[in-house]
């Protein structure tokens, strides 16, 4: 996530916004970031993917009540549409983004 731009900047976007919320010592976040970067890439400009590390960005991970890792949210217009935990399949998160974007 930029510095230049906040958290709250980001998820009032018009279009989904996909966060995922990981840390380098996490070993399900490793394995997690593959399908979060194939998300992104078969749905192009259609979504913004935001990646936070939970240990450098403890104020947004508090607010929201990050307890566990990988945690993924989806975001439009600043509103929270969905938020899971643990590392999610490709055609859930695929299936849930089609869903913010009506």
């Amino acid at each position: 996530m930029s510095k230049k731009s906040s958290f709250k900047d980001i998820v009032n976007a018009e279009i989904p916004v996909v966060v995922d919320f990981y840390a380098d010592w996490c070993g399900p976040c490793k394995t997690y970031s593959p399908i979060i970067n194939k998300l992104k890439q078969e749905m192009g400009d259609q979504i913004i993917v935001v990646k936070i590390d939970v240990d450098k960005n403890q104020t947004i991970t508090s607010n929201l009540q990050i307890r566990s890792i990988p945690t993924t949210m989806i975001f439009k217009k600043g509103e929270m549409l969905w938020r899971a935990v643990g590392a999610q399949p490709i055609s859930e998160l695929r299936r849930q983004v089609e869903v913010a974007l009506g």
